[in-house]
């Protein structure tokens, strides 16, 4: 485990791992996050890899099948975006009926910031590959060099077919706008923004 520093700033991570009687997840989280190739999982990952531990320790308690395929199902049921009206409020009062607040459940559900925050300002751990702004450069260089070859490529494939007499028009410009539109609350960014600015406002508010 990595060094603390002794004025380590709250954390709604660590307040949940000890409520829930998890020892060693912090551990867990941070070989999890630090680990190379394909034993490291992201932050998001993460994020729902902890929720899905609060949700089976709650199912443990109340004497219900924390099954992996179960814990998964569940968790799915409570926070999909593609769930039914009646699946949610059937897993809901099935979770109640056992003596779960779902309420309190969902709010103790955290977010990748929560985890980052945790695993960086709490536990003092560091990830020595790329740095999140890194990553973000890196991403965002490669989406620009794909929008400006399919850009030069659409420019001369016009020209071909204008050359050969195949369709009609003189001088052109061709423009590529790629867009990303938060579902959530329908904020409309380009892609350099978007990244730019670590993801949509509404997320950060």
């Amino acid at each position: 485990m990595a060094d603390t520093p002794d004025d380590r700033p709250a954390s709604k991570v660590a307040r949940l791992i000890d409520e829930y009687g998890l020892d060693g997840l912090g551990a867990d989280l941070e070989a999890r996050w630090t680990g190379e190739g394909a034993e490291r999982m992201s932050l998001r990952d993460l994020a729902e890899f902890f929720n899905k531990r609060l949700l089976e320790q709650l199912l443990l308690d109340a004497g219900m099948s924390a099954l992996e395929s179960d814990v998964r199902t569940t968790y799915e049921n409570l926070t999909g975006d593609d769930v039914s009206t009646g699946v949610r409020t059937d897993t809901r009062n099935r979770l109640e009926r056992n003596g779960i607040d779902v309420e309190d459940l969902e709010q103790d559900f955290v977010t990748y910031q929560a985890i980052r925050s945790y695993l960086k300002d709490w536990r003092g751990a560091e990830y020595e590959g790329l740095s999140d702004q890194e990553k973000i450069e890196k991403d965002l260089e490669s989406i620009q060099r794909l929008m400006t070859r399919t850009l030069s490529v659409t420019e001369e494939r016009i020209e071909k077919l204008r050359d050969t007499d195949r369709i009609d028009i003189d001088d052109f410009e061709v423009f590529l706008d790629a867009q990303v539109l938060c579902q959530q609350c329908g904020t409309q960014y380009t892609v350099a923004t978007f990244f730019e600015q670590g993801g949509c406002s509404c997320q950060q508010e």
